[in-house]
């Protein structure tokens, strides 16, 4: 007997949350998209001791996952209550790539560019859960196998980039916090390679369908800065 979900949670561009029993939430893609990949990796992930919601079933032919319920706010609501601590949570979120980035990527996933590191590709404060056991990463549909800096680079980009769709990091796209944000985030990362992952994925982004004529523009001048430094370095 198929089990049918209960309320709506929460909504997005892509897909819908549904409670769906006790600790379990129930995610469907609104267009029938397959998402079976994004339970692998994450299933990937986790086992490797990442803090990565546990999957417990993948259903409707790969458009739906069952998955562990996360309780807690979004790292980007704990920022802007305690804007005063934005360089602890921005070392925290670097935290998370580091921890990342050390596992190596599955064979399955898709490449981007050189490097063989497990990647997020959208790992901002919009997409970690502060729950009472610690931070949890969510939504890994752009998970790949690339370079860690590859990571970083597309971290900083969406941090800078002005009104990223699809993220209510949009609400402090113009103020000091957000480039405060980016500026504490990046600090530990520096260098030729990091400049020219910077360019790569500035480039990349700027090439996004669903980017406006605006954020395509801020992508590609972060590139091009990027691009001048490591070509005078």
């Amino acid at each position: 007997m198929t089990v049918e979900p209960g309320p709506l949670l929460a909504s997005g561009r892509d897909g819908d949350i549904f409670e769906f029993g006790p600790g379990r939430v129930l995610r469907r893609t609104k267009h029938g998209r397959v998402i079976e990949g994004e339970a692998r990796v994450i299933a990937y992930a986790r086992e490797h001791g990442y803090p990565a919601p546990e999957i417990f079933e993948v259903r409707a032919g790969g458009t739906e996952i069952v998955m562990q319920r996360l309780d807690g706010p979004l790292l980007m609501d704990v920022m802007l209550r305690q804007p005063w601590r934005m360089g602890r949570y921005a070392r925290q979120l670097a935290d998370l790539h580091d921890r990342l980035h050390v596992i190596p990527a599955p064979d399955w996933l898709p490449a981007i560019g050189d490097g063989d590191r497990l990647v997020h590709l959208d790992l901002h404060p919009m997409n970690v859960i502060v729950t009472a056991s610690g931070p949890v990463v969510i939504d890994w549909t752009n998970a790949a196998r690339a370079d860690a800096l590859a990571d970083v680079a597309m971290t900083i980009v969406l941090l800078t980039c002005p009104r990223m769709p699809g993220s209510r990091i949009v609400n402090v796209a113009a103020t000091p916090m957000r480039a405060y944000l980016a500026r504490a985030f990046s600090a530990r990362y520096h260098g030729r390679a990091l400049d020219e992952q910077l360019d790569f994925i500035g480039r990349m982004k700027a090439l996004d369908g669903n980017m406006t004529a605006e954020e395509a523009a801020a992508c590609e001048r972060l590139a091009a800065r990027a691009r001048e430094r490591f070509t005078h370095s």
